[in-house]
C-alpha cells in the first residue's frame, strides 16, 4: 500500500499523462492537417504563422506532460526524451511553411520544409515506441499485446512512407530521367506529395487508436481503484 502522499503524487502524474494523451490525441491529426494546408493553400493566410505554431505547440505540451509520469524510469524517459526533441524540433521549423509558400524557389526554405517532413515521420516512429513502453508499464496483458503489434506495423508504414518520399524527392530534382520513369515523374511532379499524404493517414490512424486505448485503460485502472476504496 502506498503511503497518502505517494498516492497523491501518482494520482496527480496519472491526471498529467491522461491530459498529455488527450493532447497529442488531437495535436497529432490538427499538426498534420494545418501544416499541409499551410504549406500548401491559402486557408489559413489571414492568421499568419500563428496555426502552424499553435498545432506544433500542442504536440510539445502533449509530450511535456506525458513526461510527468514515472520519471524514474530510465528507458521510458528516454522515450519521452526523443518524442520531445522531435516535436521541439518541428515547432521550431513551423514557420518556414508559410515562408516556403510564399518564396518556394528559395532553396533554404526548401530543405528546411523537407527536413521538417522528415522530422514529423521520425515524430510518429517515436511516439509509437513511446507508447509501447508506456502499455508495458500498465497492468493490462491485451493493452500490451496490441501496442506490441501495432508499434511495430506502424514503424513498418512509416518507414515506407520515408522511402517512397525520397523516391519522391529524388524524381523531382532529377534534369534525365530515363524514359521507363517517366510516367513515375508524372505523378511525383503533379500529385506525389498527395499520395504520400494518404498513406501517411494509416500510420496516424493506428497511432490515435493506440493512445485513445492507452488512455481508456489508464482512466479505467484509476476508476476501479478508486471503487475498490469505497
Amino acid at each position: 500500500m502506498l503511503d497518502p502522499n505517494a498516492q497523491a503524487d501518482l494520482m496527480r502524474s496519472l491526471g498529467r499523462l491522461v491530459r498529455g494523451l488527450s493532447a497529442l490525441f488531437w495535436g497529432l491529426p490538427l499538426a498534420l492537417v494545418v501544416s499541409v494546408q499551410t504549406g500548401y493553400t491559402h486557408v489559413w493566410a489571414a492568421f499568419g504563422l500563428a496555426p502552424p505554431i499553435l498545432v506544433n505547440a500542442l504536440v510539445v505540451f502533449a509530450i511535456r506532460e506525458i513526461g510527468h509520469f514515472q520519471p524514474g524510469e530510465r528507458i521510458w524517459c528516454r522515450a519521452v526524451d526523443r518524442c520531445r526533441l522531435l516535436a521541439l524540433m518541428n515547432l521550431g521549423l513551423s514557420p518556414f511553411l508559410l515562408w516556403w509558400r510564399r518564396m518556394p524557389e528559395v532553396l533554404h526554405y526548401q530543405f528546411s520544409v523537407l527536413v521538417m517532413a522528415v522530422s514529423g515521420l521520425a515524430l510518429l516512429f517515436a511516439v509509437n515506441q513511446m507508447l509501447e513502453r508506456l502499455a508495458a508499464m500498465l497492468p493490462d496483458e491485451t493493452l500490451r499485446m496490441e501496442a506490441r503489434f501495432i508499434t511495430p506495423l506502424n514503424q513498418g508504414l512509416v518507414a515506407a512512407v520515408l522511402l517512397l518520399g525520397a523516391l519522391w524527392v529524388g524524381l523531382r530534382v532529377l534534369t534525365l530521367v530515363p524514359w521507363p520513369l517517366l510516367p513515375l515523374l508524372v505523378i511525383a511532379s503533379q500529385g506525389g506529395w498527395i499520395i504520400l499524404l494518404m498513406l501517411v493517414l494509416l500510420p496516424l490512424a493506428l497511432t490515435m487508436a493506440l493512445i485513445w486505448k492507452v488512455k481508456e485503460t489508464i482512466l479505467a485502472s484509476v476508476f476501479a481503484t478508486g471503487t475498490s476504496r469505497q
